[in-house]
């Protein structure tokens, strides 16, 4: 049985990784904006220097993927490296595929503001599904895990904001001084963040815990030593 859940878990977490790379290469790529997170950097290095973002995704990731398996957890350091693994080398690898019959790219720019709606959308999915097989799609994910790990009371909200917001502040420079990369950018963020939240929530809008104890307040002086 564990045999069998484990294999689910990163078949799961390897075909939601082919997903996200070919979602880059239909609707991210063709439309120049930046993406969320961490590959929203490798993607305008590769709009300016034409380096390839699957190769900048692994340097990104490698050194993280080990801080977290030696300081968070061997399990979800080992799936997010799967996950990063096969997300960059599809990244590569469709640079050699002809996907001009599927990509999304109108000429004028009139309905340009769908491809980061749908690529927003794909990812909050692949996002979701990653995390529930107990895993992360990298990136961000492992730099909030690492400070997470350090400072327990952080928001690790406001830690991903920030990044996402470095990007899309950063693209408005990088894409020709317009502000439609900059939206698109905040679009895809958003929805990425909204998606993927619904999928690991469902719909509750909250969680309660309830602890009965006869020593509330030595409970309540190691959860605030232990868990600041």
């Amino acid at each position: 049985m564990s045999r069998s859940r484990h294999f689910f878990d990163y078949t799961v977490i390897i075909i939601f990784a082919l997903v996200l790379s070919l979602s880059y290469h239909l609707f991210v790529f063709p439309n120049d904006f930046a993406p969320s997170g961490l590959p929203g950097f490798g993607t305008m290095l590769q709009y300016l220097f034409n380096f390839n973002v699957g190769y900048m995704t692994l340097i990104i990731n490698v050194p993280l993927a080990i801080a977290t398996y030696l300081l968070v957890g061997k399990k979800y350091a080992i799936k997010s490296a799967v996950f990063t693994l096969v997300f960059s080398s599809m990244l590569v690898l469709l640079e050699y595929v002809d996907l001009s019959r599927f990509v999304y790219h109108t000429e004028n720019g009139t309905s340009i503001i769908m491809a980061p709606i749908a690529g927003g959308v794909l990812s909050g999915v692949c996002y979701g599904m990653v995390m529930r097989r107990g895993g992360s799609t990298g990136g961000t994910d492992l730099v909030a895990a690492l400070v997470h790990r350090a400072h327990p009371e952080y928001n690790l909200l406001w830690v991903i904001f920030s990044i996402n917001a470095v990007v899309a502040g950063l693209s408005y420079f990088v894409y020709g001084f317009e502000f439609e990369p900059v939206i698109m950018c905040i679009v895809y963020c958003y929805l990425t963040s909204q998606v993927s939240d619904m999928m690991l929530k469902g719909f509750k809008e909250a969680v309660k815990f309830e602890i009965v104890t006869e020593q509330p307040e030595e409970l309540s002086k190691a959860l605030m030593a232990g868990l600041h």
